[in-house]
C-alpha cells in the first residue's frame, strides 16, 4: 500500500516558486487499477514521479506498507517494489530486447522465458527478443516492450505515465488489452496516468487531480459518469 501525507512540490520557475503538488493526500490500496486523470498542467506526471522517486517533494511524506520512502532514490525504491513506465519510453542503442528484459527480471532469464513476457504483451517473440531497442522500434512496439519489463520485474507497484502518448489507434487497442489482462492477472498495484475513457474504464478506482490537489477520487463507477457528463470534462477524459 501507497500513503501520500501532505505531499507539496515546488520548483523554481523564471526566478519564481511554482507550486506544482499542494498538500495533496492519498492512498492507492494493494491489488488496484487506480488511474489519475484531470487537466493537462495540474499535477498528474509530477505526482507519479514523486511515487517513483524521480522527483523529491519540497514537503511531506511518502510510505509504503507503512515504511516511509520519501528520501529513497529511485534505485532503493524499485527494489522495494515499485516499477515506472516513462511516458516516452527510454531507447537504448547497443541493448537488445533480451537484454533489457533480463535486466528488468533481475535474473538470467532463458530466452524462452523472455519469450513469454513479449507474448504477453502481444508481441511476436522470434520477431523481437533480439532486436536492437533503438530508432527501428515504433512507439506502439517501444511502449509494450517496457510494459514486458515491468511483468517481469512483478512488483508490489507499478506506475505508467500516459502510455498512450505517442502511439496510434492499433497500438492503443492492443495496450487496453495488455493493461486488462495485467488488472486480471497481476498482484499489486497498477497506477496511470490517462485521459483516456478506455482506460479509465478498466480501472477500480479514479483520482481525479487538478491544480495540485485532487479535486475528486473514489470507485469508477461513481467518478467516471461524472467525468463524461460534466462541462468540464472536455480535456479532462477522452476517447482515442
Amino acid at each position: 500500500m501507497i500513503r501520500i501525507e501532505d505531499l507539496t512540490f515546488k520548483v523554481e520557475e523564471d526566478g519564481q516558486e511554482k507550486e506544482i503538488i499542494s498538500g495533496l493526500s492519498l492512498t492507492l490500496p494493494d491489488n488496484a487499477f487506480v488511474a489519475v486523470t484531470g487537466p493537462n498542467g495540474g499535477g498528474k506526471s509530477t505526482l507519479a514521479r514523486l511515487i517513483a522517486g524521480i522527483e523529491h517533494p519540497t514537503s511531506g511524506h511518502i510510505y509504503m506498507d507503512d515504511v516511509e520512502i520519501t528520501d529513497l532514490s529511485v534505485t532503493e525504491r524499485a527494489k522495494l517494489g515499485i516499477s515506472f513506465a516513462f511516458q516516452q519510453p527510454v531507447r537504448f542503442k547497443g541493448l537488445n530486447v533480451l537484454d533489457l528484459i533480463r535486466i528488468a527480471a533481475g535474473k538470467e532469464l532463458s530466452v524462452a522465458d523472455a519469450c513469454l513476457y513479449l507474448s504477453e504483451v502481444g508481441l511476436c517473440a522470434r520477431d523481437y527478443i533480439n532486436r536492437e531497442v533503438n530508432a527501428s522500434l515504433s512507439g506502439g512496439e517501444l511502449k509494450r516492450i517496457e510494459i514486458a519489463t515491468v511483468l517481469a520485474r512483478n512488483t508490489k507497484m507499478s506506475v505508467f505515465d500516459e502510455p498512450e502518448a505517442g502511439i496510434d489507434l492499433w497500438s492503443f487497442q492492443n495496450l487496453i488489452e495488455v493493461f486488462r489482462k495485467m488488472r486480471q492477472e497481476t498482484h499489486g498495484t497498477i497506477l496511470i496516468i490517462s485521459h483516456q475513457e478506455r482506460i479509465l474504464d478498466i480501472a477500480d478506482e479514479i483520482v481525479v487531480v487538478s491544480n495540485g490537489k485532487i479535486r475528486t477520487q473514489g470507485k469508477k463507477a461513481d467518478i467516471l459518469p461524472e467525468l463524461l457528463s460534466s462541462g468540464d470534462a472536455v480535456g479532462t477524459c477522452a476517447k482515442f
